[in-house]
Order: C-alpha cells, then structure tokens, then sequence
C-alpha cells in the first residue's frame, strides 16, 4: 500500500469510517510535530516554504477541481476541531500552518493569510484560503491582509 493511499481527505457530507478517522486524526497531530519544528529558528516565510517543499501542485492526485473546495474546507474543519481539543498550541497560525501542509500534501493550492487590526487595539489573525475563499474562520473584514504566503 502506498503513502498516497493511506491519505484521507474528507469530501461532501460522506462521513469517514472510525478507521479513516484514526488515520487522519494521526496524520493531524504527525503534522502538528512537524510544523513545530519547521518554525524553530526560522522566519515565517522560510518555514511555510519548507512546509510546502516536498509537495508539487499536481493535480492529478487531488480531488475533481470543482470538489476541491468542499474537501479542503471539510479538512479545515478537522484540523480545528482536532487541534483545539487538544493541550497543545491550536492558535490561529498553528491551525493555518498545520492545513497548509496537509493541503499541499494532497497537492491542493493555499495561501496562508496574515492579516491585523488596529482598532479598537491591535490584534493579528491567521487563515488559509482555496481559490480566494476561507478554509478556517477569518472573521470577516475585521482584519486588514498585511502578508500572503
């Protein structure tokens, strides 16, 4: 069996079997480890690109165009969900970088988004978005995009 058939990606409203669950709950928290220690002593930018380094934009092992959306919002939705249950760091940018890399080994296009607001104080967000729309909560136009990875 190879590693491109052990991937689970969630699509329409066809529930995963408890086993699919395992594996992707696995390959969440596999990735969790590996995003943190992508992000040791390295710039943002520098981390995302390693994040995404081993994977192309081939399509061919993704879902049909018009369901790649649905399917990497459904992951989207997982990654918090597992993350936030979690005692581990499941911030906005850790959910974003976790998705990032999940997507980019299922060869599906993102950009992660960071983005601020300066009134009424400063606060800062982090999402990943498919083909311009949202993958995890934004918050609308709250927050200003300052970088695009």
């Amino acid at each position: 069996m190879s590693y491109r058939q052990l991937l689970v990606t969630p699509r329409g409203d066809a529930s995963l079997t408890p086993p699919q669950r395992i594996v992707l709950t696995l390959e969440i928290l596999w990735t969790y480890c590996t995003v943190r220690w992508a992000i040791r002593g390295d710039d943002l930018p520098g981390a995302v690109a390693r994040l995404r380094r081993d994977f192309g934009e081939d399509a061919s092992a993704t879902p049909a165009q018009d369901d790649r959306h649905g399917a990497a919002s459904r992951l989207g939705y997982v990654v918090s969900s597992v993350l936030r249950l979690l005692p581990t760091d499941s911030r906005c940018l850790m959910r974003s970088l976790v998705l990032t890399r999940l997507l980019a080994r299922r060869r599906v296009p993102s950009t992660l988004i960071i983005g601020v607001s300066a009134a009424p104080e400063f606060a800062a967000h982090a999402w990943v978005e498919h083909a311009g729309r949202p993958l995890l909560p934004s918050y609308g136009p709250m927050f200003a995009r300052l970088v695009e990875l």
